[in-house]
């Protein structure tokens, strides 16, 4: 999936190429080129504290004329860094001094080195009045948490921009941000956040440094289906004019999402196993797929038995294109684990739809809490008594 405008960040581009060198999925003829790949832009940007490491975990082979290359460049760099940042201070303002420091950052990003990087980040930081510029640095330190998955550093980055916007800043950034974290949200399994997020950003979307636009619908698409209602998902991605103008790029993605609101449910089950070769092969997805696998298929069979008292297992198998063996045996596990509401006869070959009653349901809710908040003043009238 690629986008039309925008540049993805070279260093998340190398993130999803290091993802597929160690997937298993991946044929072998696939990995070499990968492999020669990740070892050029390595040794271009000269990513020696990447380089160690993945010779360490055997992703590349050591070469140790690439290492004191790679070191003599990064030491002949970092002296000019250092000289910059030296004639800044002592006949220069305080603005380039803060781009001297910045550029040292940037270089510690482009090489690998997480640490230093966050430390040199911190740094200008403190030399930054600017609210915009100083959110500039947090989307530096977002990429670098997106790099290697780091969550506690990208949760951490998300509330200090947050709290940076009540300081100020304009709606390009704070746009910028709802995909950051409508991102983290994904990868972290709570689609449900994320797909409201996503939709937020539909009209206004330039973050290109993250991924491309298609990609950005295709994690839309796939957010919404399994948290919107009917309803929602007919008015903010079905026809959705932004959706409509990508999703044809995107393989399988569209029959994916109108087969199943047209509730042609054999067309879907095809653009299903399309689908899901796609999401084992992306990095943000691929933690979360047997868990995605469920909760679309419940979806499904959600919508199709929502509209019958009574249905045959035959007419269902029929209906999604299987055998009566498979779904009678997908259908024992979702009711199982309490996922349909309904059961099966097996002698009949029904199944029979129990559906909870939302006001019963209401009402036992009600009485519950209510239990709960007598055993609270209970407990604390004894208290005061004492």
């Amino acid at each position: 999936m690629e986008g039309e405008e925008g540049t993805q960040q070279p260093q998340l581009v190398l993130a999803h190429k290091l993802f597929l060198l160690r997937h298993g999925d991946v044929e072998d003829i696939e990995k070499v080129r990968l492999k020669d790949e990740v070892f050029t832009f390595v040794k271009e940007n000269d990513m020696l504290p990447l380089y160690e490491t993945l010779v360490a975990d055997s992703v590349l082979d050591l070469d140790q004329s690439v290492i004191d290359s790679m070191r003599v460049k990064i030491d002949e760099e970092l002296k000019k860094l250092d000289e910059k940042i030296t004639d800044a201070e002592e006949s220069l303002g305080e603005s380039e001094v803060r781009e001297a420091h910045l550029a040292k950052s940037l270089f510690f990003i482009k090489i690998g080195d997480k640490v230093k990087a966050l430390e040199l980040l911190k740094l200008t930081e403190s030399k930054t009045v600017a609210v915009g510029q100083k959110m500039d640095l947090v989307f530096h330190t977002l990429q670098l948490g997106f790099f290697d998955m780091d969550f506690d550093l990208i949760d951490k980055s998300i509330d200090k921009a947050k709290n940076l916007f009540e300081e100020g800043g304009d709606w390009e950034r704070k746009n910028r941000l709802k995909v950051y974290e409508g991102l983290y949200c994904m990868s972290t399994r709570n689609f449900n956040k994320a797909a409201n997020l996503f939709l937020d950003s539909i009209s206004t979307f330039t973050t290109y440094e993250l991924f491309p636009y298609d990609t950005f619908i295709f994690y839309t698409v796939l957010t919404s289906i399994i948290s919107l209602d009917r309803v929602s998902l007919k008015q903010k991605v079905v026809d959705a004019p932004e959706i409509l103008t990508v999703i044809g790029k995107v393989p399988y993605l569209s029959e994916f999402l109108n087969s199943l609101y047209e509730c042609r449910y054999k067309s879907f089950f095809s653009a299903f196993a399309g689908i899901t070769e796609q999401i084992k092969l992306d990095r943000y997805l691929h933690p979360h797929f047997r868990y995605y696998m469920r909760e679309i298929r419940t979806v499904v069979y959600s919508q199709f038995l929502e509209s019958y008292k009574s249905v045959t297992i035959e007419a269902m198998a029929r209906a999604f294109g299987v055998t009566v063996d498979f779904i009678d045996l997908e259908l024992s596990r979702f009711i199982a684990a309490g996922k349909l509401h309904c059961k099966i006869d097996k002698v009949a070959g029904v199944l029979e739809t129990n559906r909870p009653d939302a006001k019963n349901a209401l009402y036992q809710a009600t009485i519950k809490q209510g239990d709960f908040l007598l055993n609270r003043i209970q407990k604390l009238s004894r208290v005061i008594d004492l």
